[in-house]
């Protein structure tokens, strides 16, 4: 597996409209560390999560991943947004998960997995097959590899859209409330997937409504609200002792 990488999101501003939806938000996500992002919604969690990895473009700050820029060169004090080819060739190393799976319905498991490596990557078939295989392993479904989408359960098809993340060897992987479409008995079955992944030495990223789930596997909990940092810390400390009283009755309300 690649090692993780340090995220590090400085001073990021971000409105839509008159909406800001993301306040000067400064934090730093240690290569290998395993962060939950929790909040209301409309916190501007997702929205954070998507400047990551410039699915949206920040009004004002600087997000580099292991010292790198995301979408961005540096000329001196000038910045100048990257062309799309090279949005995408960096944006490789940042894999997301989304709520919603994303598979292609028209192929199968296999198929969804291997067609990124073979065109990003420039694996060849039998190489990306083979690592398909493995990740579905993984994951609990290389008997589920040529199967379609439509004849997996939610919690199946999520497995499946993380085992097709992880097929492009990210060194970066975000999780957008991975388990909120699902039902609730499929749940386990993938945050045990994400357990497995938090101890892989990849840096993860998730934002989710499982608090005890960020308790159990988060080094570092963040609480957002209204799209600011209300405070940051250990799972221990921010969910049992928090200084704000924001994030107090919060808690108060989803514990």
């Amino acid at each position: 597996m690649p090692k993780g990488a340090e995220v590090e999101i400085h001073g990021v501003s971000k409105s839509f409209g008159d909406l800001k939806v993301l306040d000067d938000i400064a934090l730093t996500f240690p290569a290998g560390s395993v962060t939950a992002i929790i909040g209301p919604s409309g916190s501007g969690k997702s929205t954070l999560l998507r400047t990551i990895n410039h699915l949206e473009r920040v009004d004002r700050g600087l997000i580099a991943v292991d010292g790198e820029l995301i979408g961005y060169r540096r000329d001196g004090d000038a910045l100048h947004e990257l062309r799309e080819k090279d949005i995408l060739a960096r944006r490789t190393e940042i894999g997301m998960v989304f709520q919603n799976f994303n598979l292609f319905p028209h192929l199968t498991v296999l198929e969804n997995i291997t067609e990124a490596p073979v065109t990003v990557r420039g694996l060849s078939r039998p190489e990306a097959e083979a690592q398909a295989r493995e990740l579905l392993a993984r994951v609990g479904l290389e008997d589920k590899a040529d199967a379609y989408p439509r004849q997996l359960s939610g919690g199946q098809q999520q497995r499946v859209a993380i085992a097709r993340t992880l097929a492009l060897r990210p060194n970066v992987l975000l999780f957008d409330e991975p388990t909120s479409a699902l039902d609730p008995e499929l749940v386990g079955e993938v945050l045990d997937v994400i357990k497995e992944l938090a101890r892989s030495g990849i840096t993860l990223v998730i934002v989710t409504h499982e608090i005890g789930f960020a308790r159990e596997v988060a080094d570092s909990i963040v609480f957002m609200e209204q799209g600011r940092v209300i405070e940051a810390g250990a799972p221990d400390q921010i969910l049992t002792r928090p200084k704000h009283p924001r994030t107090a009755a919060f808690l108060a309300k989803v514990l």
